[in-house]
Parts: C-alpha cells; sequence; structure tokens
C-alpha cells in the first residue's frame, strides 16, 4: 500500500467530482463530459493502491462503464449501462458476502418494501420495453444496498444513496416532476454513494487486519 499516492488519487477524485457538480450546476455540458469518466478510474485506482479487494475495484470499473454509457441518449446505449452497472452490484453482493456477516431480517424487510413500493409507483410511467429491465435492476440494486448494511453505517448509508441516485434517474424515465438541475443531484449522491461504499469496504478490512497485524507483532515479541 502506498497512502501517499492513495491521497492524491482521492484529492484527484474529488476535484472531479467539483468540477463535474459545477459543470452541471452551471449548464456547462463539456465540463460534464470531461469530468465524468475520470470519476470512477480515479476512485478504483485509491481503492487499489489502498490495497482494496479486486472485486471492489471491478464494481467501481463497471460503474465508470455506466457513466460513460449514459453519456449517451440513446436507448441501447442506457440498457447497456444499466447492465453494467447491474454488474457492478453483483461484484458487490459477492464482496459484502464474505466480507461480513448479514443483518437482521427487519431491515431486509424494509428495503423489500422500499423495492416493491418505487417499482409499483414508477412502472406505468416506464417505456414499455424498459419495464422488466428495469424492475430487474432495481431488484439488484435494492440487494446491494441492503447487502451494504452489513459492512456497517457509512457503505449502509452509501448503498441508501446509490438507490436514491438511480430512483431520480428511473422518475426521469418515467417523466415525474424532477428538482431543479436534476443531473447535479444524481451526479452527487452517485458520487457520494460510491465514496461511502469504498470507505465502508477499506474501513472493513482494516479494521479486520488491524488485530491481526497486532497479534503478530506480540508473537514476534514473545520470547
Amino acid at each position: 500500500m502506498n497512502p501517499r499516492l492513495a491521497r492524491v488519487l482521492l484529492v484527484s477524485f474529488g476535484l472531479a467530482v467539483v468540477v463535474d457538480l459545477v459543470s452541471l450546476g452551471a449548464g456547462f455540458d463539456l465540463g460534464h463530459r470531461i469530468a465524468k469518466p475520470l470519476l470512477m478510474p480515479l476512485l478504483a485506482a485509491h481503492a487499489g493502491v489502498h490495497g482494496g479487494p479486486r472485486l471492489l475495484v471491478a464494481a467501481l470499473l463497471c460503474g465508470w462503464g455506466g457513466d460513460v454509457l449514459l453519456l449517451s441518449d440513446a436507448d441501447p446505449a442506457f440498457l447497456v449501462g444499466m447492465a453494467s452497472f447491474a454488474a457492478g452490484h453483483v461484484c458487490y453482493l459477492v464482496l459484502f458476502r464474505r466480507t461480513a456477516r448479514a443483518r437482521g431480517a427487519l431491515l431486509a424487510g424494509a428495503y423489500a418494501i422500499a423495492l416493491v413500493a418505487t417499482v409499483t409507483l414508477l412502472w406505468p410511467g416506464l417505456p414499455a420495453d424498459l419495464r422488466v429491465p428495469v424492475a430487474g435492476y432495481s431488484l439488484l440494486l435494492t440487494a446491494m444496498a441492503c447487502g451494504a448494511t452489513r459492512l456497517g453505517l457509512v457503505a449502509g448509508l452509501g448503498g441508501a444513496l446509490f438507490m436514491v441516485s438511480d430512483t431520480l434517474i428511473a422518475t426521469g424515465v418515467a417523466e415525474w416532476p424532477q428538482l431543479p438541475s436534476p443531473d447535479f443531484w444524481i451526479m452527487l449522491t452517485y458520487a457520494v454513494a460510491q465514496y461511502l461504499l469504498v470507505r465502508g469496504v477499506l474501513g472493513t478490512l482494516g479494521a479486520r487486519s488491524a488485530p491481526a497485524a497486532a497479534y503478530g507483532e506480540m508473537r514476534s515479541t514473545t520470547p
């Protein structure tokens, strides 16, 4: 692990987020198109340099694929981009299952209710050819967000914000009334979500490795 390089990459990610959000707020489309594709590669590089697992890096790079594809307004690009994000959610799900124990059934039930309510409300407004893909994607997204709670508050909040971000996208597709500058709020919640998921994973792995390292030091100093 190279802490200095990891910090540089994290600061670069933060600067790219600021440039992207300012560009969206100012209506500067070129700035958004330049900054958005930089976000996940920088965060993935930070996670990799920090010693993060390959599944974490893979999840972020799948997010990068979705980011790039969603820059296009074409329907095929939207579907392939959604598939790329779905692959990222699968990576997160496998990672969460390997990293921590499951939480209580009550929390899973709450997420299930949120899933059913969201899909039911959005369904009539979605284009017919997107209804099933969006429902399937929503199931994976909800499972990922629920699974993130295995790692504690930070990752759990990241999963919840990911749901908020993608729900904002879905309401736009369903032609619901939108917040002012909807892309700004979508990217803000998305960038924060991915960052919190990275912090949650790295924090959990760091907390696990610390006792092992301390035990190793004790063993090495024991006569």
